[in-house]
Protein backbone atom coordinates (compact mmCIF):
# COMPACT_ATOMS: atom_id res chain seq x y z
CA UNK A 1 0.00 0.00 0.00
CA UNK A 2 2.82 2.46 0.85
CA UNK A 3 4.37 1.93 -2.46
CA UNK A 4 1.14 2.48 -4.76
CA UNK A 5 1.02 5.90 -2.39
CA UNK A 6 4.58 6.50 -3.14
CA UNK A 7 3.56 6.04 -6.91
CA UNK A 8 0.73 8.12 -7.11
CA UNK A 9 2.76 10.82 -5.45
CA UNK A 10 5.09 10.72 -7.79
CA UNK A 11 3.09 10.42 -10.67
CA UNK A 12 1.37 13.58 -9.63
CA UNK A 13 4.70 15.73 -9.12
CA UNK A 14 5.83 14.89 -12.16
CA UNK A 15 2.68 15.69 -14.14
CA UNK A 16 2.83 18.96 -12.16
CA UNK A 17 5.94 19.72 -13.55
CA UNK A 18 5.41 19.45 -16.46
CA UNK A 19 2.15 21.10 -16.52
CA UNK A 20 4.00 24.12 -15.62
CA UNK A 21 6.39 23.65 -18.25
CA UNK A 22 3.83 23.59 -20.91
CA UNK A 23 2.51 26.86 -19.92
CA UNK A 24 3.40 30.03 -21.61
CA UNK A 25 5.28 32.70 -19.35
CA UNK A 26 3.19 35.47 -18.34
CA UNK A 27 4.42 38.59 -20.99
CA UNK A 28 6.56 41.41 -18.81
CA UNK A 29 5.11 44.63 -18.90
CA UNK A 30 7.29 47.01 -21.30
CA UNK A 31 8.98 49.77 -19.62
CA UNK A 32 9.44 52.69 -21.99
CA UNK A 33 12.29 54.50 -22.66
CA UNK A 34 12.73 57.74 -20.18
CA UNK A 35 12.01 60.94 -21.56
CA UNK A 36 13.28 64.32 -21.32
CA UNK A 37 11.53 66.11 -18.51
CA UNK A 38 11.33 70.12 -18.14
CA UNK A 39 10.70 72.42 -15.66
CA UNK A 40 7.91 74.37 -16.19
CA UNK A 41 8.08 77.91 -15.51
CA UNK A 42 5.29 79.27 -14.27
CA UNK A 43 4.93 76.27 -11.13
CA UNK A 44 8.30 74.13 -11.50
CA UNK A 45 6.74 71.24 -11.59
CA UNK A 46 8.80 68.83 -14.21
CA UNK A 47 6.97 67.54 -16.99
CA UNK A 48 7.62 65.26 -20.20
CA UNK A 49 8.92 67.23 -22.87
CA UNK A 50 6.20 65.19 -25.52
CA UNK A 51 3.31 66.76 -23.49
CA UNK A 52 4.96 70.37 -22.32
CA UNK A 53 4.29 73.23 -24.33
CA UNK A 54 6.94 75.95 -25.63
CA UNK A 55 7.09 79.82 -25.76
CA UNK A 56 10.06 81.59 -25.88
CA UNK A 57 12.97 78.72 -24.97
CA UNK A 58 10.44 78.41 -21.62
CA UNK A 59 8.37 75.33 -21.07
CA UNK A 60 4.75 75.29 -19.05
CA UNK A 61 2.99 72.06 -18.27
CA UNK A 62 -0.54 73.05 -19.43
CA UNK A 63 -2.33 75.85 -21.55
CA UNK A 64 -3.22 78.08 -18.21
CA UNK A 65 0.01 78.18 -17.64
CA UNK A 66 1.22 78.86 -20.88
CA UNK A 67 -1.16 82.04 -21.19
CA UNK A 68 -0.40 83.04 -17.60
CA UNK A 69 3.49 83.24 -18.16
CA UNK A 70 6.17 82.42 -16.37
CA UNK A 71 6.22 83.29 -12.46
CA UNK A 72 7.85 86.09 -11.07
CA UNK A 73 9.98 84.44 -8.63
CA UNK A 74 13.08 82.74 -9.10
CA UNK A 75 12.13 78.84 -8.53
Amino acid sequence: MGRLLIWIGLIVVVYWLWRRAQRPAPAKPSIGEAQPMVRCAHCGVHTPRATALSQDSQWFCSQAHLQQGASPSDR
